[in-house]
């Protein structure tokens, strides 16, 4: 995969997430997606980052989700 590539698979992410959550702002999505991705920056191997990120990103999201 390549780094444009994982870019556009890491905007999915946050538009899945952004859709998934109506009720949280989009920017504190796409905050909390980067912050994830950055998480991975290092990895070697990466075709399952944008998952990773987004598996990452979902937990914290819910646990901003009021209950």
């Amino acid at each position: 995969m390549t780094n444009d590539e994982e870019l556009l698979h890491i905007e999915r992410v946050i538009d899945r997430l952004d859709t998934r959550y109506p009720d949280i702002a989009r920017e504190s999505i796409e905050e909390v997606v980067r912050s994830a991705h950055a998480h991975f920056a290092n990895g070697k191997v990466r075709d399952f980052v944008p998952l990773l990120v987004e598996r990452a990103a979902r937990e914290r999201i819910q646990g901003l989700v009021p209950s």
